[in-house]
């Protein structure tokens, strides 16, 4: 029974004895910054079982628990909220019976697994800055939901195939004159992204002479040639052509060791892929299936939808009238394909950008009325878009920011910042290029992952990694200087440490509380798929932390148990630090 049930248990059976009525729960939340106190009750509910005055009514109370609850040390009552004082003890005996705060937090894994999808890049272009938050936040969530006790594969659907993909081979046919990543130097998918901006090129100007011979816009962008052979080259791909389907294999093939680069550099991985050359032809059977059982129609043209104006949608066409998939069709297939692969699975996380949020409300309601049990647990990890002070970026036009150019951006800019701060004069070279590479990343992914998912964000690099203020580099400071302190510690400071001697300082108290809290944030952000939680209460606990340690002296402590319980406390923030930090995929440097 933890501390909260043992509370509700106790205040009803007050109510009970004081007053001679019976109450069913008990409302707590946190106590107000402004007021002594650990925890509150609310009196003004009990009002309806109990009659009299909210103040006398919580008095009596309180006083009731200090007698009868050993945790509970004194009260005090404003209006109708009683706030509890816990004892030292409660708190030290918490810190007493994690054996690893390296651990804490985390469940072991049970039973029930969890896809969750990120990251599904188009094979024509590298990755970029929006890649970039879709690759952070899945696999955040992917780490937070496995901390808080379920198995998890991590996957992405590549769209390989499809015009887009076309437009890169035919103008690297045209123009590439046979360069390779390799004859050039240059990453496979930068290259193959080139193209696509070549046929961009081409295609507009092709646009304008067209239009200068008297053709409207909407003729010469349908009649341009270059638009008419990527067209031609798509149905040779289709038809399984050998020169097409070659060239093509060649051009991802390049473009998938770009990507595994970038994965690596951002510290991130799969267990599994899909690749809609594959799958785009799944959910045809199921689409069939779900005729025969009533729960699609046929229209007069013979194409095939599902009626979702009783859940306040639309009807959704499955399959076009010739029989041919939509992308609803093969979405659809994809998901059954994936729970054939992973019998244990028991719903997916699907992290893609908001402008699909209707999609997957249609997407998880057909896989509903389809009877999968495991559709009940599907989830859209919608997230905004990610915006530059110099604006949105495109593609097709060759704007956006480059994920590896970031990453290499990140890196330069923590150089810039630590030498002006003159801390690191005794690394090694070897050693400073590690560190700007940890503060650069942190940087990015802290900044990132810290808005909530739904919002969109205006990013700053610069911003990033400041040293001050809710930033990855921040924390990761104090980490440092957490493990700075570990370092002048004799080895009996960690191993001894006799809690009956204690006295809690209020900074203590506070710390340890926030520790306390961490397992739950661990399973509200895996509930509400929200690294955002993780990463700002690692930014409260390190405030917590700083201010501990500048008003607190630890070395200089009036007694050997006191030095050692807060070198021990400064050793569990730091690990915690370092757990919160994994699960954001972030990684905590050693020395700053």
């Amino acid at each position: 029974m933890n501390l909260q049930e043992t509370l509700e248990k106790e205040i009803i059976k007050a109510v009970g004895q004081l007053y001679d009525a019976t109450l069913e729960t008990v409302e707590f939340q946190a106590t107000r910054k402004d007021f002594e106190g650990d925890i509150t009750v609310v009196v003004f509910p009990m009002l309806r079982v109990v009659k009299g005055n909210p103040v006398q009514i919580g008095e009596a109370i309180g006083s009731y628990l200090v007698d009868n609850v050993a945790e509970v040390s004194k009260y005090n009552v404003v209006k109708g909220f009683l706030n509890l004082v816990l004892s030292d003890a409660y708190y030290l005996q918490f810190f007493e019976s994690v054996s690893n705060f390296s651990d804490f937090g985390k469940n072991a894994q049970g039973e029930d697994a969890m896809i969750v999808e990120y990251s599904s890049p188009n094979t024509n272009k590298p990755l970029h800055l929006g890649h970039i938050r879709n690759i952070l936040l899945g696999f955040s969530v992917a780490e937070i939901v496995k901390a808080a006790g379920k198995k998890v594969y991590k996957t992405q659907i590549i769209n390989d195939r499809g015009i887009h993909i076309c437009k890169s081979m035919l103008a690297w046919k045209r123009f590439g004159n046979g360069e390779t990543p390799q004859s050039i130097g240059i990453k496979g998918d930068k290259l193959v992204g080139n193209y696509y901006v070549k046929f961009d090129q081409e295609y507009k100007s092709e646009i304008a002479q067209l239009m200068a011979e008297g053709k409207t816009e909407d003729e010469a962008k349908a009649q341009a040639p270059s638009l008419l052979e990527a067209q031609e080259m798509l149905r040779k791909w289709e038809a399984g052509d050998a020169e097409t389907v070659a060239l093509w294999k060649t051009m991802n093939g390049w473009v998938y060791e770009g990507f595994e680069k970038t994965y690596k550099a951002l510290g991130v991985d799969f267990d599994s892929y899909y690749y809609e050359s594959d799958t785009y032809l799944l959910g045809k059977d199921n689409i069939i299936e779900g005729l025969e059982k009533g729960i699609f129609f046929k229209k007069e043209d013979g194409s095939v939808w599902c009626d979702l104006t009783d859940e306040g949608l639309d009807e959704k066409i499955v399959l076009r009238s010739d029989g041919t998939a939509v992308y609803m069709t093969q979405d659809i297939g994809t998901a059954i394909q994936r729970v054939k692969d992973h019998p244990d699975v028991n719903g997916m996380i699907y992290t893609v950008g908001n402008e699909q949020d209707y999609h997957f409300k249609v997407l998880f309601l057909i896989l509903k009325k389809l009877g999968y049990s495991w559709a009940e647990n599907l989830y859209h990890l919608s997230y905004g878009m990610v915006d530059l002070p110099s604006g949105k970026m495109k593609s097709r036009e060759g704007t956006v920011v480059d994920a590896d150019d970031l990453i290499d951006d990140m890196a330069q800019t923590a150089r810039t910042i630590s030498e002006d701060l003159g801390k690191i004069d005794d690394f090694s070279d070897t050693e400073k290029e590690q560190l700007y590479q940890t503060i650069g990343l942190g940087a990015l992914k802290y900044y990132i992952l810290k808005v909530d998912p739904k919002k969109r964000i205006l990013f700053n690099p610069e911003e990033s990694v400041d040293f001050q203020g809710n930033t990855g580099p921040f924390i990761q400071y104090t980490y440092a200087r957490i493990q700075s302190i570990l370092r002048k510690a004799d080895n009996n400071a960690l191993d001894s440490l006799q809690i009956d001697e204690i006295i809690l300082q209020g900074k203590e108290k506070e710390l340890l509380k926030q520790l306390q809290l961490f397992p739950a944030i661990i399973q509200q952000a895996a509930d509400q798929y929200s690294p955002a939680l993780i990463a700002n209460y690692t930014y409260e606990l390190v405030k917590l932390y700083n201010s501990f340690f500048q008003n607190i002296p630890i070395f200089g402590a009036d007694s050997n148990s006191e030095r050692n319980f807060r070198i021990q406390l400064s050793k569990a923030v730091g690990d915690v630090i370092r757990t919160a930090f994994g699960l954001l995929g972030i990684d905590v440097p050693e020395r700053m």
